[in-house]
């Protein structure tokens, strides 16, 4: 892939690989990882539900994860004298690792660590346009590089930002899991987006994009994307960020759609903090074309799902939602759309 970045490929003590991926050609990626590391045990299991069909990851070597270490102990941080990290390199770009303990590994597939940023203090809305933008180009190289490897079906590239999401460290950073299954929720909107092909010949999403454009749940809209609120959105500020064209995935967006596609991310992440007490819990998730049967019908989609719904008020997944699996949105997303565009 073409990337206007420099790519390094090294290993940590543990043998687990990282990348670096450099704006300026020329940094020095030699640091070796120093650490005396010991051996995690990181078989994962996959069982399928009989009742749903639906498969769980069973990974019990997770239960001794990182969590929440004090700011100077952060393992995400560049590496410091006194403090050897999980990056090497005193100083870096964007990094992406094997994660530690991942819930997918060996023949389950592979979770890999994107640190967006080597200041820990950041967050993605604040980091520049241009650092969003090589993101971007990273995430698109780790979606190829990862849905050519043997059995992957789907790359899942997210972010959880807040401990109200379950966020363990708080350095700025997202994650991307390579499955080998199409997860439920992938699969489900594959299925709808096939039927509806079969049916009319058309695109569900571009169709439905159409509508919200006619409807007034627009955030904003530039040449290439459209961020918006959907009409049954499921969380009390979800942000739908979709290309005009009909695109299947991160890797088949020009250059031009992800320069503008950076700017209406920080964007749309912006208008969320702004909305009340401090930042805004999210999770953002990039819903794209499974590996296989099915790009043809899938249209790109990043939602951006918050989880405040007032000042100090979480939407909380309680009965409905987590043991029916039927959202109740305390908002109406025509209210939701006009207060991120700062009309409320």
């Amino acid at each position: 892939m073409n990337l206007d970045l420099t790519r390094t490929v090294t290993k940590l003590a543990d043998g687990r690989e990282l990348i670096y991926y450099d704006e300026t050609p020329g940094q020095d990626r030699s640091a070796a990882d120093e650490r005396d590391l010991p051996t995690v045990s990181t078989t994962s299991e996959l069982r399928r539900d009989p009742l749903t069909g639906e498969i769980t990851a069973v990974a019990g070597h997770r239960q001794d994860r990182t969590f929440l270490p004090a700011a100077d102990q952060c393992p995400l941080d560049p590496s410091r004298p006194g403090h050897l990290s999980e990056i090497p390199a005193a100083d870096y770009d964007v990094a992406v690792f094997e994660n530690r303990f991942p819930s997918l590994a060996g023949d389950t597939g592979r979770c890999e660590v994107v640190v967006f940023s080597a200041e820990h203090a950041s967050s993605f809305g604040s980091l520049p346009v241009s650092r969003i933008r090589h993101i971007v180009d990273v995430w698109a190289d780790r979606t190829a590089e990862l849905a050519a490897r043997p059995g992957i079906e789907y790359v899942y590239c997210f972010e959880n930002r807040g401990v109200e999401v379950g966020v363990t460290l708080h350095h700025p950073h997202g994650q991307i899991y390579a499955f080998t299954f199409v997860p439920p929720r992938m699969q489900k909107m594959l299925d709808v987006a096939v039927a509806y092909h079969e049916s009319t010949g058309g695109c569900v999403a571009c169709d439905s994009l159409a509508e919200e454009k006619a409807e007034g749940r627009i955030i904003t809209a530039g040449e290439y994307f459209t961020a918006y609120v959907p009409y049954a959105g499921r969380w009390p500020f979800q942000v739908d960020i979709v290309p005009n064209r009909h695109v299947p995935d991160i890797p088949a967006l020009t250059s031009a759609e992800r320069d503008e596609l950076a700017a209406i991310g920080k964007d749309c992440v912006q208008r969320l903090d702004a909305l009340f007490d401090g930042p805004m819990p999210y999770i953002g998730s990039w819903y794209q074309a499974p590996v296989g049967a099915g790009r043809t019908e899938s249209h790109l989609r990043w939602q951006l799902a918050a989880l405040r719904r007032a000042p100090g008020k979480l939407k909380y997944l309680a009965g409905t939602e987590s043991g029916a699996g039927a959202f109740m949105n305390d908002i109406r997303p025509e209210r939701a759309a006009a207060m991120l565009r700062g009309e409320e």
